[in-house]
């Protein structure tokens, strides 16, 4: 079984799982196109040492950027700048390497010890 992403203006709105010659027989007159995704891959690496397919698995919400043919998740914070490999977003701060428990403060755009 494969999964497939229903992309609506660019972006996901809905998430499903069936065999390629589904959409052979379905008829879907809702506006927007079905792009595979796979369930395995996350920041351009397949976790199962496949074949990495659009960078990232699709999810509600996500965008679909054609020219990079690539599913980018949404922005958590106005700061972070998007990594071009994997198309994660990535804070402008790298997390402490501490052992500590942090969490993003956008106020600062740094993180914050968590107490």
């Amino acid at each position: 079984m494969s999964h497939y992403a229903k992309v609506v203006d660019g972006i996901v709105t809905k998430v499903i799982v069936a065999e390629e010659d589904f959409f052979n027989d379905f008829v879907d007159d809702t506006p927007g196109k079905w792009v595979q995704t796979s369930y395995n891959t996350f920041g351009g690496v397949h976790k199962l040492d496949g074949t990495p397919l659009r960078k990232n698995y699709a999810g509600i919400g996500y965008s679909y950027d054609t020219a990079k043919d690539a599913f980018i998740p949404p922005k958590p914070y106005e700061s972070w700048i998007l990594n071009e490999t994997t198309c994660l977003w990535e804070p402008p701060v790298e997390f402490p390497a501490d052992g500590q428990d942090y969490i993003w403060n956008e106020g600062i755009t740094n993180w914050t010890l968590v107490e």
